[in-house]
């Protein structure tokens, strides 16, 4: 039973930090914490005044598997109910129009390893470790995993991943580009803060759409990107920031977007 809601949301400024904290089950992503997050996106998606979301965690464990106690108890229905919420959060992150921030400051493993893949980076503690864990179970991966890793690394690499599910090391991460940054545990916040600067300071609107024509881009031809980017071009230098961007631009100055 869970003693605590199991997703805190603070905001600092223009940068909302979503708590994942269920200590005492090692946050095993279970129904609750899954649907709460999922409220949290929501609502973050409309809050002007968010620009970045970090997801971080409570206790030594970023983010473990599906909670098996659950799953055990409700053995006909459990994967099924389990991966239908799991796969909305991780829909929405990869949908999200505001830059998420996987902050991986423990252990992310199992079912709650593809959702950091789903995030759009991926900052890690020197002491952060990830793993898949599924295959080692005679289980298919799962949580966009599949999806994820060969865009991220390679198909080398993801083979290697799944067939091997060996544990991935920060240094590693970063070295297969699964990760972003790795800085010790005593940097990492100072780290988070310095990019939640850099991005909140950029064009949300430009974000937005580079980051669809990108989720798009893998299953379109060159000649419909090349369409679609003109259009995201077109739609965006009307917008304000578009505005902004060329006058500064002109104006040899930096720009500075609502």
């Amino acid at each position: 039973e869970l003693t605590m809601s199991p997703v805190r949301l603070e905001k600092q400024d223009s940068l909302a930090w979503l708590y994942l904290q269920r200590p005492e089950a090692y946050n095993a992503f279970a129904q609750k914490m899954a649907g709460e997050l999922l409220e949290y996106l929501f609502q973050l998606r409309q809050d002007e005044s968010v620009k970045v979301v970090a997801i971080t965690r409570e206790g030594s464990v970023f983010l473990a598997g599906g909670d098996l106690k659950w799953v055990s108890s409700h053995p006909s229905t459990a994967f099924h109910e389990w991966a239908t919420r799991v796969h909305l959060c991780i829909t929405e992150i990869r949908h999200f129009p505001k830059p998420i921030l996987a902050v991986i400051n423990g252990t992310a493993a199992g079912g709650g390893f593809s959702p950091t893949l789903a995030c759009d980076f991926r900052l890690m503690a020197e002491t952060a470790r990830l793993k898949q864990a599924f295959t080692s179970q005679g289980l298919c991966l799962d949580g966009g995993g599949t999806w994820f890793l060969p865009r991220l690394v390679g198909l080398g690499c993801t083979l290697e991943i799944t067939a091997l599910d060996e544990w991935i090391l920060a240094e590693q991460a970063l070295n297969c580009r699964s990760g972003n940054r790795v800085v010790s545990p005593k940097q990492l916040i100072t780290e988070i803060l310095g990019w939640a600067s850099r991005l909140a300071d950029r064009s949300s609107h430009a974000f937005a759409t580079v980051k669809q024509l990108l989720n798009e881009s893998w299953n379109n031809p060159l000649e419909t990107q090349l369409e679609q980017e003109h259009q995201g071009l077109v739609r965006t230098i009307k917008l304000s920031d578009g505005q902004e961007g060329l006058s500064a631009f002109l104006e040899k100055r930096p720009p500075r977007f609502a």
